[in-house]
């Protein structure tokens, strides 16, 4: 049985899911037949391969027996990632704060090997500064910040973090120029932002680039990041978000219509180098 090395719980449980599919298929039983077998439904056997559920342990040990996995070796070392899955990610003091569908963006997040994002109107999550999150988070009012308001920013420079870890993801960001005009927390913010801007892109596994005025608009009509990974039971993913929630894409032709679009963004833009000039010309203006 393959180990599931994947940072994050919900990676993990994604792998898991995979591997229980796998042996279901094995044993030739039907979701339906499984989920009887665990006093449950198809549905939730299909939940459970999916990765959108937790695991109980009782309801592993049913289904192990019932897909044949007799050696009490293989049967423990199952169990352990099950275990595994169900420990809370780093994020979990947190929980209060996040949706379960953007706790899940989280838990992706640490684990994709490439991050590609388009941002329309903010400068992206992960290399925000703290004075321009704090601006965002708290709807241009920061010093009306509330405790709530201080723990959602240190929740967002806590997110950075997988930029500088030993795992870190290729991260190739694209914004929009208007990115760069729209004064968040006004000009000293965004001067200090397009600073630490022009400090990650230092970072070999970071890059941005700029769609400037002219092509703006063309190649994409909103913001989408792309989460790829190089565990083969993780599928890529496009994360679209929304005023009332998120949405998860994974099917072939949804990726490579996505895929596409960024990389007609990547040719549009200014290169990372011209990008890099263009943030040192955007701040003298400021």
């Amino acid at each position: 049985m393959a180990e599931a090395q994947s940072g994050g719980p919900t990676a993990r449980r994604i792998v898991l899911g995979s591997q229980l599919r796998r042996l279901r298929e094995r044993a030739e039983i039907t979701r339906a037949e499984a989920g009887y077998h665990i006093r449950g439904s198809e549905s939730k056997i299909s939940r459970m391969e999916l990765g959108r559920v937790g695991f109980k342990e009782r309801d592993i040990v049913d289904l192990l027996a019932l897909y044949g996995v007799d050696d009490p070796t293989e049967r423990d070392q199952f169990l352990d990632l099950v275990r595994q899955a169900g420990e809370p990610g780093w994020w979990h003091r947190y929980s209060d704060l996040m949706p379960t569908w953007f706790q899940d963006l989280v838990g992706l997040q640490e684990a994709a090997s490439r991050l590609q994002m388009y941002e329309l109107q903010f400068v992206p999550g992960l290399l925000q500064t703290e004075e321009y999150a704090r601006a965002l988070v708290s709807q241009g009012r920061p010093d009306l910040a509330t405790a709530e308001t201080e723990r959602l920013v240190a929740l967002r420079m806590s997110r950075q973090n997988i930029l500088r870890s030993l795992s870190a993801p290729k991260l190739w960001a694209v914004v929009d120029e208007s990115v760069l005009h729209r004064p968040i927390g006004g000009a000293r913010v965004l001067r200090e932002q397009i600073d630490h801007l022009l400090e990650v892109t230092r970072l070999p596994n970071v890059t941005l680039q700029v769609v400037p005025y002219a092509l703006s608009g063309y190649a994409a009509e909103g913001s989408f990041s792309i989460l790829r990974f190089t565990e083969p039971e993780l599928p890529d993913l496009v994360y679209l978000e929304h005023l009332g929630g998120a949405a998860y894409l994974d099917r072939p032709e949804e990726i490579e219509r996505y895929s596409r679009v960024a990389d007609r963004l990547t040719v549009d833009a200014e290169t990372p180098s011209h990008t890099r000039q263009f943030l040192v010309k955007r701040r003298q203006e400021i």
